[in-house]
């Protein structure tokens, strides 16, 4: 009896052993357990998620219905360009021509001249305005570190001709170019030159568009790029900096390669407008001159020459509708260019 009791103690305390290492284990592993719980947060219901978001939803309603009326509905009416429309019979009871106006825009012989002249002078534009609106943002933010007040200034003056009309733009071409008044006459034959007809000589136009276009469009992007520099951590120039990089040394390592994604979309953005050309700046600076025409007659002024004049609304919609296709093919295979070689840079 005696020489039990030791052995019955032993066994009790071994017992109580194994159920204490057990509810230990269980409480540890119920810890661990609500601490993934807590890790883990449960994902909200649709209707919670509708709830949380409605504000957003409020704000951006006004938007989506601009873009659903004025981008989505008008697409049943591209069936104008395979008829010959007639507005007293509508779109329903029009005839079914097929293609022909798509061949009428194409095969006609202005077909060539106005498609070089509406791709050419966009890709001027859009490399013209990339490389001077860059240029011009590096050179806001070198201002901006030593003179806000005067960056302000220089930001708000570049951006002033991209709210103006073309009408007035073409007031300011004209006192710059007019034959016998204009201020670029003046200084050449005050140099001894011959003044120069712009108006009839259509050989200066790609450059004079580019310059109008670059003068008026590029205070947008220079806000933009300048957004995307400032948006930039400073730490990195700081430590630059520190390492013995000077300024442009920054640029080239830091600015531009934190840039590539924004310069990316701009173009991406601009090509998939490369068949659509300005109309007020071809039809409103060039005062619609036919001497200018081998340069600066593009798809869009043609069409609207030839609707003016012939009055037919299934040509002009075809032109569009060729217009849309090719911006869109142009986009995705640009974009899909993109992804071969950065993936992360692409905008789809």
């Amino acid at each position: 009896m005696i020489a039990a009791q030791p052995s019955d103690t032993g066994t009790a305390a071994a017992t109580r052993s194994d159920q204490t290492g057990e509810l230990r284990r269980d409480g540890d592993g119920a810890r661990s357990s609500e601490a993934g719980d807590r890790r883990r947060p449960r994902s909200p219901g649709r209707a919670r998620r509708l709830r949380r978001d409605l504000v957003l939803l409020l704000m951006g309603a006004p938007a989506l219905l601009v873009l659903f009326v004025f981008h989505y509905l008008p697409l049943a009416g591209l069936a104008i360009a395979f008829e010959d429309f007639r507005p007293s019979t509508g779109i329903l009871g029009s005839h079914w021509v097929g293609l022909a106006n798509f061949r009428y825009l194409l095969v006609g012989g202005d077909a060539w001249r106005i498609t070089r002249n509406t791709v050419g002078m966009n890709g001027l534009f859009i490399a013209a305005n990339l490389l001077v609106s860059l240029g011009l943002a590096l050179l806001l933010n070198e201002i901006r570190d030593r003179s806000r007040w005067l960056s302000r200034v220089y930001q708000s003056t570049m951006f002033l001709p991209y709210v103006l009309s073309y009408v007035v733009i073409t007031n300011f071409v004209l006192t710059f170019l007019e034959s016998n008044t204009g201020i670029v006459n003046h200084v050449v034959r005050g140099l001894g030159g011959s003044g120069i007809d712009f108006y009839n000589s259509p050989g200066w136009w790609p450059l004079v568009l580019t310059v109008v276009e670059v003068w008026k469009g590029a205070g947008f992007w220079v806000v933009v790029y300048l957004a995307g520099i400032m948006a930039m951590n400073p730490q990195l120039f700081e430590a630059a900096a520190l390492d013995g990089a000077g300024r442009w040394a920054q640029i080239r390592r830091i600015t531009l390669p934190l840039l590539t994604p924004l310069i990316i979309m701009n173009v991406l953005l601009s090509v998939s407008h490369i068949f659509n050309a300005d109309f007020g700046l071809f039809f409103q600076v060039t005062l619609n001159s036919p001497t200018l025409y081998p340069t600066t007659d593009v798809i869009d002024t043609y069409v609207y020459r030839s609707l003016t004049s012939t009055g037919d609304i299934g040509m002009a919609a075809a032109a569009g509708f060729y217009q849309a296709v090719v911006g869109f093919v142009l986009v995705v295979g640009a974009n899909w260019w993109v992804r071969r070689r950065s993936g992360e840079n692409a905008l789809f």
